[in-house]
């Protein structure tokens, strides 16, 4: 058995597609998203990931505003930043690129950004949202597997989900969105992680496994099920290039659908940051 390549970069082109459209839809209306890109310091990664977001947003009408700021700016400046584009009517949505530097809190630049224009869904109010069901701005990665998976037609309705990580970013959210009572969802969901005994034992009984490890090549062939569907979220620099927290080549030979690195998960991502800032756009302007 060879797995079915799940293609990220088609579905979200599509997904982008329908971007343009809501944004044109809202600028015959005088509207016009925005979105804010904070960065604190100069990680070459980060610049890399904003630029690519900046491009995105371009290629879909909406506008964007980078602001960079020195490594060693305080955290009460970079409040102040948020607090300036709270305020400013041309921005919908804003990201605080992480990481930022030790000295300034996560936590407090996310609570910083306003509740409607937290696109990355990282503040409290919405992460509380979210997982009640009734979030209108769902974490990216996360909201980005899940419309890859359903897009794909794979319904994980009744379907066992192995969730291999358990980050704030991807894993303790994309098992709550799952594990909910939505058309989109009723999945069963496990979560593994750092202390879990014999992983390998828990990602064979899934139907959907879903690798958000942090480590290059964390699960390999002989831990999937045969026909399993495996979403890859990882992405690690080594000396062979860039690769995923699965051994790829040793899944696809067991797995039913896979999604490869580079090429799956993350267009998806950058793809939801654009619905999430023309949902923001829109419910900003419903309100007005």
């Amino acid at each position: 058995m060879t797995a079915t390549i799940i293609d990220g970069k088609a579905v979200a082109s599509q997904v982008r597609a329908e971007v343009a459209e809501r944004v044109r839809a809202l600028q015959a209306r005088g509207v016009n998203p925005g979105l804010a890109a904070v960065l604190v310091g100069d990680d070459p990664a980060s610049h890399i990931y904003v630029g690519s977001k900046q491009k995105a947003c371009a290629e879909a009408g909406i506008y964007s505003e980078r602001v960079e700021l020195p490594a060693g700016t305080s955290q009460a400046k970079v409040i102040e930043e948020i607090e300036r584009l709270n305020a400013d009517p041309r921005i919908s949505g804003m990201i605080v690129q992480l990481p930022v530097p030790e000295h300034i809190s996560e936590l407090a630049v996310q609570m910083a950004v306003a509740p409607e224009k937290d696109v990355d869904c990282l503040g409290p109010t919405n992460v509380g949202l979210m997982a009640r069901g009734r979030g209108l701005l769902l974490p990216a990665t996360p909201y980005g597997i899940v419309e890859l998976l359903v897009r794909s037609g794979i319904d994980p309705q009744g379907q066992h989900v192995v969730v291999v990580g358990r980050s704030g970013l991807v894993g303790m959210p994309l098992a709550i969105m799952l594990a909910q009572k939505s058309p989109r969802a009723n999945a069963t969901v496990t979560i593994c992680h750092t202390r879990t005994r014999d992983i390998s034992a828990h990602t064979r009984q899934a139907d959907i496994l879903v690798v958000a490890a942090g480590r290059p090549r964390a699960v390999t062939g002989d831990m999937v099920r045969p026909g399993a569907v495996v979403v890859d979220v990882g992405i690690n620099r080594t000396e062979d290039g860039i690769v995923g927290d699965v051994a790829f080549d040793e899944a696809r030979e067991v797995a039913g659908a896979i999604t490869p690195v580079p090429g799956g998960v993350g267009p998806m991502t950058v793809a939801m940051l654009l619905v999430n800032t023309v949902a923001a756009a829109e419910a900003q302007a419903a309100a007005r």
